[in-house]
C-alpha cells in the first residue's frame, strides 16, 4: 500500500536492487542450493519442535486436468484398469498459473544470466548444469511463517493497484506476534481465492493482476529467509519499465529472488486453508515440509507443501 510514510521506490532505487538482493558467490562459486544452505541441522531441529497439536495441513491445489485461459500447463492424467490392478500416467508442465511447485533456480534469467551468475545457456534441452531442482533432493524441511495480508489490511484480499508491500511484510508479522528469523519459509497469503471469486473478469496470470510489488525482495533479503511460498506472486503490471517489458518473465520478485538472491519461490500455494488452520490455532509458525521430485538437471517440481502445528 502508497501512502505518504511508505512511498513507492522510483526506478532507479528498485534497480539497485539488483545488486543488494544479490548473493552471488555467498555458498561459492558453484552452489546451487541458494538460500536453502540457511536451513541448517539446528534450524530443522527447531522447526521440529513446533509441532504439537500435531494437525496437517496441505498446501497443494489438486493437479489441474482442464485446459483454457485460466488453467495454464494443466496435467494429463489417464488411468488403465485391468482385472487385476491400475496404473496412471500423469504428465504435466507444471510452471505457470495452475500447479503448486518450486522454482528451481535455474528457471529465470536476466540479461543471459541466472543463479550465481552462471550463463544462461547451461540450461539445454537435456537439463541444467547448475541451479536444478535436484540441489534439494533432500527435501527442505524448516520453520513457515504464515503473513496474512487480508488480515493486516483488514480485508479478503489483496487487490489490482494495491500490491504487498514490504513493509507490510513486517507489520503483519508484527501484528501476529512472530519475528521473521534466518532460514525460514516465509509464507505471504494474499487472498488468491477470494480475489478471483469476486473478480472473475481476471485471469490469473494475466495482467493486471494482485501480488507482491518489487519492494518485498530487499525484506526477504535482509531476514535472509530460505524459500517464499505465495499465492499471488508478482503484482502486474509492476509498474518500472524494466520489469515490464516483454523480455521479463515472472516478474520483479521473481527475478530478484531466484536470479540474484537464489531464494527458491513456491508458486501457487493453496494457503486458505492454511490461514484459517493459523487463526484457529492461534499460532502462525509451524513446521513446514516441501519435497521435490528428484529431477537431474530439472528447473523445478511440482510439490505438496506440509503444514504441521
Amino acid at each position: 500500500m502508497a501512502s505518504a510514510e511508505h512511498p513507492l521506490p522510483h526506478e532507479d532505487e528498485v534497480r539497485g536492487y539488483l545488486e543488494s538482493c544479490r548473493n552471488w558467490g555467498r555458498w561459492g562459486p558453484d552452489d546451487s542450493a541458494g538460500t536453502i544452505n540457511l536451513i541448517t541441522p539446528e534450524k530443522r531441529r527447531r522447526a521440529a519442535s513446533l509441532v504439537r497439536s500435531g494437525r496437517a495441513v496441505s498446501l497443494a491445489y489438486p493437479l489441474n486436468t482442464t485446459g483454457g485461459p485460466g488453467n495454464w500447463n494443466p496435467a494429463q492424467h489417464f488411468v488403465r484398469a485391468g482385472s487385476d490392478a491400475a496404473v496412471d500416467y500423469i504428465g504435466i508442465l507444471f510452471h505457470g498459473y495452475a500447479t503448486t511447485h518450486v522454482d528451481a533456480l535455474c528457471h529465470i534469467f536476466w540479461e543471459g544470466r541466472m543463479w550465481n551468475g552462471k550463463p544462461a545457456s547451461d540450461v539445454t534441452m537435456v537439463g541444467a548444469k547448475s541451479g536444478a531442482v535436484d540441489a534439494w533432493s533432500n527435501g527442505i524441511t524448516t520453520r513457515g511463517v504464515l503473513l496474512d495480508i487480508p488480515r493486516l489490511r483488514g480485508t479478503e484480499s489483496v487487490t489490482v493497484g494495491d500490491p504487498v508491500r514490504g513493509w507490510e511484510l513486517e507489520a503483519a508479522a508484527e501484528k501476529q506476534g512472530v519475528a521473521l528469523e534466518p532460514g525460514d519459509a516465509v509464507v505471504v497469503y494474499s487472498g488468491r481465492q477470494a480475489y478471483y471469486r469476486a473478480h472473475p473478469e481476471h485471469t490469473p496470470g494475466m495482467a493486471p493482476q494482485p501480488g507482491l510489488h518489487a519492494d518485498t525482495a530487499p525484506v526477504l533479503k535482509a531476514h535472509d529467509a530460505a524459500i517464499l511460498v505465495w499465492d499471488m506472486m508478482d503484482a502486474r503490471p509492476a509498474g518500472y519499465a524494466m520489469f515490464d517489458a516483454t523480455r521479463t518473465a515472472g516478474g520483479p520478485v521473481h527475478v530478484l529472488a531466484i536470479v540474484f538472491m537464489g531464494l527458491p519461490l513456491l508458486d501457487n500455494a493453496h494457503l486458505e486453508p492454511l490461514a484459517a488452520a493459523c487463526a484457529e490455532e492461534g499460532r502462525w509458525e509451524f513446521l513446514l515440509t516441501v519435497n521435490p521430485l528428484h529431477v537431474r538437471g530439472g528447473t523445478g517440481s511440482p510439490v505438496n507443501p506440509v503444514a504441521v502445528f
